[in-house]
């Protein structure tokens, strides 16, 4: 085969850029620590390391999410753990207001710590997060959820959504309750109505507001009736009462029965399937008490409790009127903060629930992205023993290329001819 001197030249030329190419490429490896330096190096693990950074990605997010899920409920609880201290210094205040002994002095007394008290549990439900957004209105972040009306009462503005973020790949966590979940939705003990509907002449007997004190007896088995009760005095005594329900055809069945105390000064109660009523004063028989309930009233705000009883001891007289008056608000009070208090607990629970769901998800991050890191090096990371022993197989091919070349180009057939 005829081979010319610039073909000669040329592979030379060709084999020394080819080694010089593969050691500087070896070298550069070394330099860098990775053995895949283009796609082209490694086409299958390429493709498989661009997945893995991507799912890396996606991983820190989650991360991040996590962590502004556990500010945002930390915040929640140290608020709702506030709000419980407030109520319970509320409670306090209501049970000391209950005294028997107490004028109409130390209730106004009492009545305006409660009015501070409500100001600083309003300012608390109306609570910002880190990005300025109120803590319990729903969706509705930029709106003051809790509002006093110019009456003292209170409405909420927000509404009843819950905020989540997406903090693993089919796990959307809440990191808000709804105020009206919280605050507003409180089942009130006070729902029921109770009125004299007929008092004979010469009767003195009066009645208190109906109290539902016990929920589970009130909807249990034998629940209270849907339309209401009756209470009939008069049979066999005039202090003797008999209990049926409303709507019933006669003669109704008498559900409960009992009779007051001989002592006129002194109040009886009447206990029927959860629901208590005080009796006050002497029946002459004949009397007809009426005991339904009011569906309109059937949940009731914290807020609205506190004010209601603020406004009872602030207007209540220094009669035995008034002190029957203080009773009545004081118990529906008590029953109503305690109500509160298991709402405020039971979303407490939810968010102790949720912050341990955090922490398990963050473990199980970081245990995912400690594989994936590893999986990446694997893929991507250089053995250096093979890379330093291929460097030096490599320079010694490039030496022997650059000998050869040197004898090479020296061949001359002119040299031949001197």
């Amino acid at each position: 085969m005829r081979i010319s001197t610039i073909q000669a030249f040329n592979n030379g030329v060709q084999g020394l850029q080819r080694n010089y190419a593969n050691a500087t490429r070896t070298q550069e490896q070394i330099s860098t620590g990775n053995r895949i330096l283009t796609p082209a190096d490694d086409p299958v693990a390429s493709v498989r390391l661009l997945q893995l950074e991507q799912q890396q990605n996606v991983l820190s997010q989650y991360k991040d999410n996590l962590t502004a899920a556990k500010n945002s409920l930390s915040q929640e609880e140290v608020t709702l753990n506030s709000v419980n201290t407030i109520l319970q210094r509320v409670r306090e205040l209501a049970v000391q207001a209950g005294n028997g002994v107490l004028n109409q002095t130390d209730r106004q007394s009492i009545a305006a710590e409660l009015g501070e008290r409500e100001d600083e549990l309003l300012g608390l439900m109306n609570t910002r997060n880190a990005r300025g957004e109120y803590l319990f209105a729903g969706f509705q972040g930029k709106s003051q959820p809790f509002v006093r009306q110019a009456d003292g009462s209170y409405s909420y503005a927000g509404d009843e959504g819950q905020r989540k973020l997406q903090v693993a790949s089919s796990l959307g966590l809440a990191i808000s309750d709804s105020g009206k979940k919280i605050f507003e939705r409180v089942t009130n003990a006070g729902r029921l109505d109770s009125a004299l509907t007929l008092s004979p002449p010469g009767s003195s007997l009066s009645v208190s507001a109906a109290l539902v004190q016990d929920e589970v007896a009130f909807s249990g088995a034998l629940p209270f009736p849907p339309a209401g009760v009756q209470v009939l005095f008069g049979n066999p005594d005039a202090a003797s009462y008999e209990v049926s329900e409303i709507g019933v055809p006669a003669p109704a069945p008498v559900l409960a029965s009992g009779k007051l105390d001989a002592d006129p000064d002194k109040s009886d109660r009447l206990v029927f399937r959860g629901v208590t009523v005080q009796f006050d004063g002497a029946a002459v028989g004949g009397e007809t008490v009426q005991i339904t309930a009011d569906p309109t009233r059937e949940k009731q705000g914290i807020l609205s409790t506190i004010a209601n009883l603020r406004t009872s001891l602030e207007s209540a007289p220094n009669t035995p009127t008034g002190n029957r008056q203080t009773r009545d608000a004081v118990a529906v009070a008590l029953t109503n903060l305690d109500h509160g208090m298991s709402s405020v607990d039971g979303v407490r629970g939810e968010i102790g629930a949720r912050l341990n769901i955090i922490e398990s998800t963050q473990t199980d991050n970081e245990d995912v992205s400690l594989v994936n890191k590893g999986v990446q090096a694997d893929l991507r990371e250089l053995d250096y023993a093979e890379a330093l022993s291929r460097l030096s197989f490599q320079s010694i091919i490039l030496d022997a290329a650059q000998q050869s070349y040197v004898k090479i180009s020296s061949l001359n057939l002119f040299n031949q001819l001197r």
